[in-house]
């Protein structure tokens, strides 16, 4: 930060509200710099993405006893959309422009423009997520529950559940993803009350509507459950009881492609219907863009079994948005919400129909996108999207903390977080900050333990199916400190299944294995039971409570979260020397629930409490 300059959007100090402002919302903003020479005119320019500067004059309104001038300006801005500002300072003879560093804080004569986000409530932000946990879950990897129905003739039924997925491709140079191993719905069902003990309030399914693969983002019919994962009754019970358990079912929509094996496209006339490869006369035909029928079309990424669809073509979108469509039949069932996959290749024609149908089935269903990036900037296929201005996503896939949790964990790059983290707190609505799905791997990455741990030569492919981490110990502490942060700071972790339990893998699809029953590594099964023991002890503060950096050199991380509940206190300490942390009241470590001692050691992480708020859980006594 320039010392002649004083401005941080995250500090009420300098702006408030803090983060995205509503439309409407009355907006103040202070400025302090060292006098230059008597300025003439302050001035801030705040500019509507794509229009013309908008000069707002400031106020002065003091001087304090080191000379700093700070000077204010109110606004009301009443057109949500995506604005950019910075500051301006005359004098009689010079003119100073005030930006925004990479770091939020203001900068004299360079910089950037600082970002407001202005949304409107079109829909009321969903509460069941905040303060939870998600579990994701590929189904066909996770537990078999019993009455394996094998009903596909092609595929390849697997009884080694502890087996390397298959990953050579065939004689056409395609991975077929035809193997199966067994998870169902039934099995989830099973296994709800280990879930319970991760202390899990959200299941997060990939998809499960009938489907060629055994990943399903192939879809065959979205209005069937894949009969490999069981039946519809299954899903019913599986709801139902869930929702005993405090646990909400997420279904993973995929409506930017179908499968070439559908009864839309049926390209191999497996299917009792006239699919658009069949015949231009087909219902389906106009969901898709032919460029020489049959069989040159456009396909996702030009995987020519994902033929892609147009979204916004009227009978798609109402088979999928309408009242009796896909959204509404599933929404009405009982799940809690939809992850929409690739959200930024959604047109929001198709996006806006999306949301409302699922709000209107259930005002309480949330809708979170898959996105990559700063979902409130991006831009996708040249168009500037509106994903959180507000009638479109609930939240957000969180990958942007996911890329420097990793990133500190490895590098030790502390101030790159904390940066990260104020650029998204800054740019979000609050809403939209305490549903993000916060996760560290997915079945699209390489596992956590993998990304962090010395597999040794990971130079080709075959060697990458047969990598084992050599030192656990080690790597279990830097997946400890990831998996910390991802549980405490803002938005919901999203746990993928079989990470607590040690599960190693890189790309696709050797993260896809099976959950590893009765071969779990205990000290990581441990320490995620802690972490989400916490999480619940804490909901109160971890719901809604404010981030408050605290460190961010030095390989030391460090914030608060604070809210009317309490404070939190987190030390991750990246370093190779101890930090010191000596506090004038006595705190407890969550974790433990033992004394803090005054010390985070190196490759450590501690979540602390003021021991005069904790309350320690009852001690069970023998009867």
């Amino acid at each position: 930060m320039n010392e002649q300059v004083r401005f941080f959007p995250n500090s009420e100090e300098f702006k408030k509200p803090f983060g995205a402002l509503r439309a409407g919302e009355p907006l103040t903003l202070n400025l302090k710099f060292n006098r230059p020479s008597n300025p003439s005119e302050v001035f801030l320019v705040l500019t509507k993405d794509g229009e013309s500067d908008v000069y707002y004059p400031m106020n002065f309104v003091s001087v304090a006893p080191d000379s700093t001038m700070e000077y204010t300006v109110n606004v009301t801005v009443t057109t949500k959309g995506l604005y950019f500002y910075h500051f301006i300072v005359n004098t009689e003879d010079k003119q100073f422009r005030i930006g925004c560093g990479d770091d939020l804080h203001a900068m004299l004569g360079k910089g950037h423009e600082w970002q407001l986000t202005v949304f409107e409530e079109t829909y009321k932000a969903s509460e069941f997520l905040k303060g939870g946990l998600i579990y994701q879950i590929m189904p066909d990897r996770f537990f078999d529950g019993g009455a394996r129905r094998k009903t596909k003739s092609y595929a390849r039924y697997r009884d080694d559940w502890f087996g390397l997925p298959e990953y050579e491709p065939d004689a056409d140079g395609k991975i077929r993803n035809e193997d199966f191993f067994g998870g169902n719905l039934r099995g989830i069902i099973k296994k709800l009350g280990y879930l319970k003990s991760l202390g899990v309030t959200c299941i997060y399914l990939n998809p499960i509507f009938e489907a060629h693969s055994n990943h399903k983002y192939d879809t065959g019919n979205y209005r069937k459950v894949d009969s490999d994962f069981g039946t519809i009754d299954d899903l019913k019970e599986l709801i139902k009881k869930a929702d005993k358990k405090g646990m909400k079912i997420i279904l993973d929509g995929v409506f930017s492609h179908t499968g070439d094996d559908s009864i839309y496209f049926n390209k191999y006339g497996r299917y009792d219907s006239v699919g658009a490869y069949q015949s231009v006369f087909s219902p389906y035909y106009k969901w898709y863009t032919f460029k020489n029928f049959p069989d040159e079309y456009e396909s996702w990424w030009n995987i020519d079994i994902l033929p892609q669809t147009r979204e916004c073509e009227p009978s798609f979108s109402e088979y999928i948005c309408g009242e009796d469509g896909i959204i509404r039949y599933w929404t009405e069932m009982g799940i809690g919400g939809w992850r929409l996959d690739v959200a930024d290749e959604l047109p929001d024609c198709f996006l806006d129909r999306a949301v409302h149908a699922a709000k209107a089935a259930n005002p309480d269903c949330i809708v979170l996108g898959e996105v990559w990036e700063d979902a409130s900037n991006k831009i996708s296929y040249s168009k500037r999207r509106r994903y959180l201005n507000g009638g479109q996503l609930d939240s957000v896939t969180n990958y942007p903390f996911k890329e420097d949790i990793l990133n500190f964990v490895r590098c030790g790059d502390a101030h790159k977080l904390n940066n990260t983290v104020n650029v998204i707190l800054n740019n979000y609505p609050s809403g939209v900050v305490n549903n993000l799905m916060n996760l560290l791997d997915t079945h699209d990455t390489a596992r956590l333990k993998s990304v962090l741990g010395d597999s040794g030569d990971t130079s080709t492919r075959q060697k990458r199916a047969v990598a084992k981490i050599s030192d656990t110990e080690h790597t279990l502490k830097l997946m400890k400190i990831a998996a910390t942060l991802q549980y405490t700071l803002p938005g919901v972790p999203c746990l993928y299944y079989g990470d607590e339990a040690g599960l190693e893998g890189f790309e696709d699809p050797f993260n896809r294995r099976c959950y590893p029953w009765g071969q779990e590594d205990r000290n990581c099964l441990k320490m995620y039971k802690k972490l989400g023991a916490v999480r619940t002890r804490e909901k109160a503060i971890l719901s809604d409570g404010k981030y408050v950096p605290m460190s961010a050199e030095n390989g030391v991380f460090a914030f608060r979260r604070e809210s009317d509940a309490g404070e939190l206190v987190i030390i991750a300490n990246r370093s190779d020397k101890p930090f010191v942390f000596r506090p004038d009241e006595k705190y407890t470590e969550l974790a433990t629930l033992k004394p803090f001692g005054g010390t985070v050691e190196p490759l450590d992480v501690v979540i602390l409490k003021k021991t005069a708020e904790v309350v320690f859980p009852e001690k069970k006594t023998k009867k």
